[in-house]
């Protein structure tokens, strides 16, 4: 059996079963890709279209092309060498022909069975031609490779072709020539044992050849670095196309030597210091290969640093930029639908099937936010009904402070034993002309009845401001009404005005929508001001005080707990901005964060449903549920829930060892937890699993936006501005990122990579074993029991 994925640029790998092949080849996202590519060959046929933009065009287009990878299927699903079960074939290439049918039926179709070619195709580019075939008993890949083009006569053939890992684009149906259902899907468990035996000798025989090039205790990690042209499934070249930006631009006449000695001194980093692979991926400017191997060896025995900062840089703009590719991709029929992590651990057959989806690696994964479960609560789903998919994501985060604002003198008791009440902040952070204003809607229709209330008092308000401006100074003035319950306040509420609806709202939540998170200034106060973070912390914390003190007697003077459960909206800029001088002071792990995905270019504009009556009429039980609730409320899911993802949350934390992260998921996890209890109490105090699943997902998704857009300036402030360098904002598993057995100085790389000091690799093993995450093997090697799927 061979493997299967859903693009280039992804590891993550299933095996292929008739099914799924026969989906693939039959998808239209398949054949549109293939006939772009076809159109802009006929483009440079006609003098259209230059020989290096259709490259670089049918390069852009193939990466949207599902994988097939005929030579095996990998443990664990990712597409690792090192994880290679070999599945008995091997893939021929005959590139650069004008005809790739007639040669087929010319000098290969007679001889399908006496050859053992299983399968036959016209390659994505039309201007080729690609066997799978049944390797010779005992070959190798590369002996196999040999043996083809000796039957062939092809004494140009391309002698690459070894690498276990290696992908093969899939094609339209159409352009298959010759196919052995039987054969191609046999399992061939001789073939693969004596494979196995032959690709371990290759790759020991390799990496005992290369060792004096290799850092210490690093050739457990190499095997798979022999042959990829990606880090962490970022071309090579494009990282090193950012590199050059950063540097300078390319480098000209006179600096050739220089800069490429500078480029290999940082490049060694993300290739494990492998001078085959660096020879075989760095541009040459017109050096010999001689030349660049000296260089390259020169910079390759240096002595080992971190991450230099430029090269982390140059990582992390190639990630972006391939992460907006992605985006448009996966975009490219309905605007734009994010791809989920869990959906892409547990359903790639579903995966595959979709034309609409792609599998992206462990590190596009974390550019992404976790996709909107599929099933959802039913509250959820009603609010969502009338969304586009788009929007849903962001939606579903921002109708929580509106819904909690129902709730009055509810409680809820958190895991550490200290009740709250459900006070819920939601910023949604997006870009200009990103329809943020998505949220409008929803929230309108939650808080109807209580605008409803709010406009009687405010009327009652209205008449006795009248009266008592009617009368003279010295005539005697009725005082304010009671029971002036006025929940919706303005947007440019000053500090004082905010302190007396407070009080009047006799333990009900006031509640506004901004529609720049900048109004919220408005409320700083007087002198230095900043009070607006002090209201957005305090608001969280249960049993806070707050008010003013003044001495004149129209003035006022209160004490108060705030109860204050808000919106806002604004642009991911100006959002950064806004937080940039109290990034640890807490506002921002108080508030839930979410955002809406940049549309592709030219996609559809997005239609919304109609809020008529009947949606209205579905809203109005669960409003009055949250509405009718009263005191200590108990949820034991909900409880239990929150412990679990707890202890999600600090397993993470100690892989990826981010301390960001982990401060973040504290209150994170309460945001998670409260809303859960509001969905149960608007429930009918019922729970079902859907709520689970939706919960971790927000859990995740708050936690991605939070890394995402704040996570490096939070570390860079912990720090005091001390050399940390640009780290990736979003963090992985440390303990994912190595092999199965790995050495202390694999732990140490890894941790470098990730821009960490290698100081804390003791500490962080240490713990390890003590959690029983690695076992110890000798006293410089480690085993790795138990891999983790973590959800970002």
């Amino acid at each position: 059996m061979f493997g299967i994925s859903n693009s280039v640029k992804s590891r993550e790998v299933r095996e292929c079963t008739p099914d799924l092949f026969r989906r693939v080849v039959r998808s239209e996202r398949v054949a549109r890709i293939c006939a772009e590519i076809e159109d802009a060959l006929e483009k440079v046929r006609r003098g259209e279209m230059s020989k290096e933009d259709f490259e670089v065009s049918k390069a852009e287009l193939k990466k949207q092309l599902p994988i097939f990878t005929p030579h095996a299927t990998f443990r664990n699903g990712r597409r690792l060498n090192a994880e290679a079960i070999p599945s008995g074939l091997s893939m021929y290439d005959i590139d650069h022909i004008d005809n790739p049918r007639g040669l087929f039926e010319e000098r290969i179709a007679a001889h399908v069975t006496e050859w053992g070619v299983v399968l036959a195709h016209v390659t994505p580019s039309t201007e080729g031609l690609r066997l799978f075939f049944v390797m010779p008993e005992g070959a190798s890949l590369a002996e196999a490779q040999k043996w083809m083009s000796g039957q062939l006569g092809d004494k140009e053939y391309d002698q690459s072709v070894k690498d276990y890992a290696r992908s093969s684009f899939a094609v339209p149906e159409y352009y298959i020539l010759y196919m052995d259902e039987e054969g191609l899907f046999k399992k061939r468990e001789s073939a693969m044992r004596e494979a196995v035996t032959s690709y371990q000798l290759q790759a020991t025989s390799a990496m005992q050849a290369d060792s004096a090039a290799l850092v210490a205790g690093s050739s457990s990690l190499v095997a798979d670095s022999l042959v990829a042209d990606n880090f962490k499934g970022i071309p090579y070249a494009d990282i090193i196309s950012e590199w050059f930006r950063l540097s300078g631009g390319e480098p000209v006449q006179g600096e050739r030597n220089d800069k490429l000695h500078r480029l290999a001194s940082h490049l060694r980093y993300i290739a494990d210091n492998d001078e085959v692979l660096m020879l075989s991926t760095m541009p040459r400017y017109g050096l010999s290969e001689e030349e660049m191997r000296g260089l390259i060896h020169s910079a390759c025995t240096a002595k080992f640093y971190s991450m230099p900062k430029v090269m982390q840089e140059a990582v992390r703009r190639a990630l972006q930029a391939m992460s907006y590719k992605l985006q448009a991709m996966s975009g490219a029929a309905t605007g734009y639908k994010l791809p989920a992590t869990s959906t892409m651990q547990g359903d790639s057959a579903a995966l595959v099937a979709d034309s609409s989806s792609l599998v992206a690696d462990s590190l596009v994964a974390a550019s992404l936010p976790p996709a909107l479960p599929k099933r959802l609560p039913a509250l959820v789903k009603l609010l969502l009904s009338r969304t586009p998919d788009l929007y849903r994501p962001a939606v579903a985060h921002a109708v929580f402070p509106a819904l909690a604002a129902h709730l009055w003198r509810v409680r809820f008791r958190y895991i550490d034993n200290v009740e709250h009440e459900a006070t819920l902040m939601n910023v949604l952070m997006a870009g200009t002309g990103a329809g943020k204003d998505c949220i409008s809607e929803p929230i309108n229709r939650i808080m109807a009845d209580v605008r409803r209330r709010d406009e009687d008092n405010l009327q009652r308000e209205r008449e006795w401001k009248n009266e008592v401006n009617s009368k003279g100074a010295n005539k005697d003035k009725r005082a304010r009404p009671e029971g002036l319950v006025i929940q919706e306040i303005d947007a440019d509420m000053t500090n004082p005005a905010f302190v007396m609806r407070t009080a009047e709202a006799d333990g009900h939540f006031l509640y506004t929508k901004l529609n720049e998170i900048d109004q919220f200034d408005a409320l700083r106060g007087s002198g230095h001001g900043g009070q607006q973070f002090q209201i957005m912390c305090l608001a969280f914390d249960p049993g806070n005080r707050y008010g003013q003190t003044r001495v004149g007697a129209m003035s006022v003077t209160e004490k108060v707990t705030i109860r204050f459960n808000w919106n806002a909206a604004t642009t991911i800029q100006k959002g950064k901005r806004y937080f940039s001088h109290v990034l640890t002071d807490g506002p921002i792990s108080r508030i839930n964060f979410c955002t809406i995905p940049e549309r592709e270019i030219g996609a559809e504009m997005p239609v919304y449903g109609s809020y008529d009556a009947n949606f209205n009429e579905e809203l109005r039980p669960y409003i009055e549920n949250l509405t009718r609730a009263t005191g200590l409320v108990d949820c034991p899911q909900a409880y239990k829930l929150a412990v679990k993802l707890k202890e999600e949350n600090a397993e993470f934390a100690r892989l990826s060892q981010s301390r960001v992260y982990e401060n973040l998921s504290f209150r994170a996890n309460v945001i998670a937890y409260l809303k859960a209890c509001v969905l149960y109490v608007a429930n009918g105090y019922r729970w079902d699993k859907t709520m689970e699943e939706f919960v971790r997902w927000s859990l995740q998704y708050d936690l991605w936006c939070k890394m995402e857009f704040f996570g490096s300036a939070i570390e860079e402030a912990q720090t005091m501005g001390a050399e940390t360098g640009r780290r990736t904002p979003g963090r992985r598993s440390l303990l994912e990122l190595l092999p199965e057995e790995f050495t202390l100085a694999d732990a140490v790389r890894v941790r470098q990579a990730e821009g960490m000091d290698a100081e804390g690799t003791g500490a962080m093993l240490r713990q390890w074993v003590h959690r029983r995450y690695v076992t110890i093997v000798t006293n410089d090697k480690y085993r790795n029991v138990k891999k983790l799927k973590i959800k970002n």
